[in-house]
């Protein structure tokens, strides 16, 4: 299943190479605004032979990882404080409904004010943005704890964190895992186009000066790059997540198919 999958998936990727190589030559757009594939390629060529591309890269992936970090620390904790002690979820859940809304990409220039084009600027989007996937997933998870499963635990005598890590956190896992795998994908957008706005260091800063200088080819190669980089996490945060839930009924499923 998996060898079919792969085929597939590489009968994909073929077709659109393909694709974006007939477009262009066929005149359906200017090569002068979308380059064929055998431009972009030698483009990306160039850069991953380039030390300050990886240089870039790697200053995505520092701030990427560090607001990624914070925002799962932060959300799981505060998704567990708010559902198990009594009155906070009523008490902040019209601060949660206010604040989740808001799109990172607006808070860009306070973000700017405070910290101009530092690392800690990228960090305060990321951790915006991936914070409120985990939270909410934390709160969903907790609700979902059976009941009769949390009454028994205290009957039999269990206390407050013998109950958290036996009942509640099993039950709830399938939901931070959930949380955790967008907050990555989430974390990475934020990453990349916060360097691209504000224009601090990373894989989004040399895109705009790649767009700037009309370096096409070398722009698409960085897109290309960052798609690439994308599929990267997901793969890597779905790994992960049938690691974690192993034990799961959902993963044991999925792999017995």
């Amino acid at each position: 299943m998996r060898g079919v999958n792969a085929a597939l998936g590489a009968a994909g990727l073929a077709a659109f190479l393909a694709l974006g190589e007939a477009v262009p030559r066929l005149g359906l757009v200017k090569e002068a605004y979308f380059p064929p594939t055998s431009r972009v390629a030698p483009a990306l060529a160039d850069e991953v032979s380039d030390g300050a591309f990886w240089s870039a890269l790697g200053d995505t992936l520092v701030g990427w990882a560090i607001g990624l970090a914070i925002a799962v620390g932060a959300g799981v904790v505060a998704g567990v404080l708010i559902a198990i002690v009594p009155y906070l979820r009523e008490t902040t859940a019209s601060t949660i409904e206010f604040l989740r809304p808001i799109p990172s990409v607006a808070l860009i220039p306070l973000a700017v004010l405070l910290y101009g084009t530092q690392l800690r600027s990228v960090l305060l989007l990321v951790v915006y943005a991936s914070f409120w996937q985990v939270l909410i997933q934390t709160l969903y998870g907790v609700q979902d704890v059976d009941p009769v499963a949390e009454e028994t635990a205290r009957s039999y005598g269990l206390g407050t964190w013998a109950r958290v890590r036996h009942v509640l956190w099993p039950t709830a896992l399938p939901y931070v895992m959930t949380g955790v795998r967008l907050a990555a994908a989430v974390a990475l957008i934020l990453a990349v186009t916060a360097e691209l706005v504000i224009g601090a260091p990373g894989l989004g800063q040399r895109i705009a000066v790649a767009q700037a200088s009309q370096a096409v080819p070398e722009l698409y190669a960085l897109i290309v790059v960052a798609g690439l980089l994308g599929l990267v996490v997901n793969v890597g945060a779905r790994t992960v997540e049938r690691r974690a839930l192993a034990w799961h009924q959902s993963v044991r499923g999925e792999v017995a198919v």
